[in-house]
């Protein structure tokens, strides 16, 4: 018998939910038939038979968060029927057959006393072994209870808790649930749409979070999509979008602006010297932002291809781990909606932020006598300014209206 295990999907994860089984018990599998759909933070994913057999037991439902390396049934090899139907599922995995394979540990999770799991960075881990803490007795600060560096050590500096339990605390009551009379709908939010609101609201409260504006004069990029709109088409295979105009800039502005391009790890800046550029997506199930990877060594038609491709596999749901993990900033476009103007929330662990928004046509001044309507749009940079000062980002916001205002720079400085 070999237990169905939920599989490791990136460090940044430690449960999902299970979406839909594929399977039912006494169903007969081979070895990589799709079994269940499980729902995490950022993506969905299916989970296959490792061997030919026969569904033997199945212990978690439709609508279950399970931990990553938790067994959530079981194959019997071979041919073999189930020993007994189906019972009401479990709500612990069943105990293991002398000759089965132990379940996988989990790899980010620290495991309790009691089986239950800690999720904790890496460098929390660490500092955790080295001082010889527990981290199951280290209190979170984290919204999402997700033990830091800065927890372990706030720990560290804690007197030693009292051996008599405490009492427990009081519950608060309830928040009221909303009634009406009138007609109302209420569904509970999905995985990724609650994941996503718990970490807007984790970015504003850790990050010190400020936004400056700017605007662009577009005439100079839509008269070369105008004139080289068709030729590139042909050439390439892929439409010359406003994108990869503005993935150069931000390539470039990043060059000259390092801190832009870093995040902060407990007291450290870790600048980084690649430019793994986030695209915000819209998908049916929320924004997710997906990663052009080396963009500054691309063409502008090779990031043409990869926002195509990723953004269809946002809409498809089809996106991988490897899509969305390890962006260093990140481009949001509020303009394709008809955003005039708005202030875009940091992607985190990243410390910067770029938002398009409409072009619209305006009067501009030429000179102290002559005005002309131009295509303008508003740009924003919300930025973290533990790191980056204001005026830094003033100049890094100059820096990318610059290089659009005179496209040719993008090919030298981007």
């Amino acid at each position: 018998m070999q237990q169905i295990i939920v599989p490791a999907m990136g460090e940044s994860i430690t449960e999902g939910t299970i979406s839909k089984w594929i399977v039912k018990v006494g169903d007969s599998v081979k070895q990589g038939d799709v079994l269940l759909e499980l729902e995490t933070d950022k993506v969905n994913i299916e989970i296959s038979a490792e061997q030919d057999g026969t569904i033997q037991e199945i212990t978690r439902n439709e609508g279950d968060t399970v931990q990553i390396g938790e067994a959530i049934g079981s194959i019997a090899a071979g041919g073999a029927a189930p020993s007994a139907p189906a019972a009401e599922p479990a709500k612990a995995a069943p105990a293991v057959e002398a000759a089965a394979p132990a379940p996988i540990a989990p790899p980010v999770a620290d495991a309790d006393s009691k089986g239950g799991q800690v999720a904790a960075s890496p460098a929390a881990r660490k500092l955790a072994r080295e001082k010889g803490i527990d981290l199951t007795q280290v209190q979170s600060r984290d919204p999402l209870s997700r033990v830091s560096s800065d927890d372990v050590r706030s720990h560290g500096t804690q007197p030693a808790a009292s051996q008599a339990p405490a009492a427990p605390a009081a519950k608060a009551p309830a928040a009221p649930k909303f009634q009406s009379a009138k007609p109302y709908e209420r569904k509970k939010m999905s995985r990724r749409r609650a994941t996503i609101a718990n970490r807007l609201v984790e970015a504003q409260r850790t990050a010190a979070m400020l936004t400056t504006f700017n605007e662009v004069d577009m005439t100079a990029i839509m008269d070369i999509r105008k004139r080289r709109k068709q030729s590139f088409l042909d050439k390439h295979e892929v439409g010359l979008g406003f994108m990869s105009f503005f993935t150069k800039a931000v390539v470039g502005a990043l060059k000259e602006f390092p801190l832009l391009n870093a995040e902060i790890e407990g007291e450290d800046i870790i600048v980084k010297q690649f430019y793994d550029i986030g695209i915000a997506v819209s998908a049916k199930e929320g924004l997710v932002v997906p990663v052009v990877r080396d963009a500054d060594r691309l063409s502008f038609a090779e990031i043409e291809r990869s926002i195509v491709d990723l953004a269809g596999k946002a809409r498809t749901n089809s996106l991988g781990l490897s899509d969305l993990q390890g962006g260093t900033f990140t481009i949001t476009n509020g303009g394709t909606f008809g955003s005039l103007l708005s202030t875009p929330i940091i992607n985190a662990p990243q410390v910067g932020i770029l938002g398009m928004h409409k072009i619209q046509l305006r009067p501009v001044a030429i000179d102290a006598e002559r005005s002309e309507n131009r295509p303008m749009m508003y740009i924003a940079l919300s930025y973290d300014h533990r790191i980056v000062d204001g005026a830094e980002a003033v100049r890094f916001l100059v820096k990318v209206k610059e290089m659009l205002e005179d496209p040719e720079t993008l090919l030298l400085e981007g």
